[in-house]
């Protein structure tokens, strides 16, 4: 039976539905966004599996020449959101786009719902696997820099994690465009200043952006020279975990040239995953390329190694110790900041905030590799939270309240595949 909140969550979906895809939220983001669009494919699977499925070939129409799946599609105009389309200026598909993309959870959505869809579900896979298979090439191929083994981002805003303190080492070693434009921020008319990125952070976003488009968006060429170059846990262990999972499409579709070419990514991605341990800190880290520094913090990020699958159990042991010093000091799932580390701040964006997507992904994780109590925790504190404040972007692990954008669609999309008690789920999804 339904709960007043499976319908709130229902409801929600509708009302961002734009006709086959899902902005993840009116006025702050009215366009449709990658890893959004994966998660809510997982809640609209709750109640309409040919219009799941819809909503990522939607996603996948947006897929540029090169491979590249942007972070966002421009299916039309809208001077409320900055920076739109007439900023990014790319000419690389036939919908217009950014020139980033975002963490690669399509594969590892597509695999989910192929095998609970059947036949169908199979059908529907195989269709999407090509672009798929460009996509993960193009990670492979344009975001590993000259020189290093691991897959890179070239923007904070890439990584979906856009103001996560990680980035401060690859921002700080930037410098702000002397020559940037004027421009004017929408994101700070849409939700509290206090919640969103700084100003300064700001500048230097659009200073990456305006460098792509001066270089006419040649990607190997913006990860290789472009001003901002650092690797994120984050993008690898989605990646990594995505390749995983597009392995076994391929094998079970019979994509057997290209089951060779996944497994050769895989094994090297194994290899150079202990780049991301900082041994001094005792976690995954992002670091900057350049100088090999590395961030000092446990973001949610960090805790993704179980989803991927790495790490030694001392590791892992070691991860675990950060996860529950931090549920010590939270009342709701895991931070997306590390609460003693510098510059937490518990409602603003990435600094601080608890992320459903991120704790869902990290829950899978936990609960595959025999951390069933602490999966179940984190998907009850989601519950919980939602019970508590509604359907929000992200919300303070400390006192559960709301942050940022409301009716929000991938929360309602995850209460929906995850966290709702209609499921009368045991484990996570």
């Amino acid at each position: 039976m339904l709960s007043e909140l499976d319908k709130k969550a229902r409801d929600i979906l509708a009302k961002n539905d734009r006709g086959g895809f899902t902005i993840p939220t009116a006025r702050l983001y009215p366009f449709q966004w990658n890893w959004d669009s994966a998660f809510i494919a997982l809640g609209i699977a709750t109640m309409d599996n040919q219009r799941a499925w819809q909503e990522l070939e939607m996603l996948v129409e947006g897929q540029a020449d090169d491979g590249m799946i942007p972070s966002i599609i421009f299916r039309n105009d809208d001077d409320d959101y900055f920076p739109g389309h007439k900023v990014w200026q790319t000419k690389n598909g036939a919908i217009n786009g950014t020139g980033i993309s975002q963490p690669p959870v399509l594969a590892s959505v597509v695999a989910q719902l192929a095998k609970a869809h059947g036949q169908e579900g199979l059908k529907r896979a195989k269709a999407l696997f090509p672009a798929m298979m460009k996509w993960h090439r193009w990670w492979h191929e344009c975001r590993t820099p000259e020189g290093a083994d691991v897959v890179c981002t070239v923007h904070p805003w890439e990584t979906g994690r856009d103001n996560c303190p990680d980035w401060k080492i690859g921002l700080r070693n930037m410098q702000t465009d002397p020559n940037l434009e004027p421009y004017q921020r929408k994101d700070i008319e849409h939700a509290n200043p206090e919640e969103r990125p700084s100003q300064e952070e700001y500048d230097k976003y659009i200073s990456i952006v305006k460098f792509g488009r001066e270089i006419g968006w040649d990607q190997t060429l913006l990860t290789n020279k472009g001003p901002f170059l650092m690797a994120d846990p984050g993008i690898f262990f989605i990646l990594l975990r995505a390749d995983r999972d597009l392995l076994s499409l391929a094998q079970e579709l019979g994509f057997e040239e290209e089951a060779q070419i996944i497994a050769q990514w895989i094994k090297g991605a194994e290899i150079s995953a202990n780049q991301f341990w900082n041994e001094e800190f005792g976690a995954f880290c992002a670091w900057d390329v350049r100088t090999g520094e590395f961030s000092h913090g446990f973001s949610n990020a960090s805790a993704l190694c179980f989803y991927a699958d790495v790490g030694t159990a001392e590791q892992r042991e070691k991860t675990l110790s950060h996860m529950e010093r931090i549920a010590s000091q939270t009342k709701f799932g895991q931070s997306s900041w590390d609460p003693d580390a510098p510059l937490f701040e518990s409602q603003r964006y990435w600094c601080g905030p608890l992320w459903c997507q991120m704790n869902y992904m990290i829950a899978k994780g936990l609960k595959e590799q025999g951390e069933d109590v602490l999966a179940a925790k984190m998907r009850d504190d989601l519950k919980n939270v939602i019970e508590l404040s509604g359907f929000y972007e992200c919300f303070d692990p400390l006192s559960g309240a709301g942050c940022i954008g409301h009716d929000f669609s991938w929360t309602a999309a995850l209460w929906l595949a995850w966290a709702s008690p209609s499921l009368n789920q045991q484990t996570p999804a």
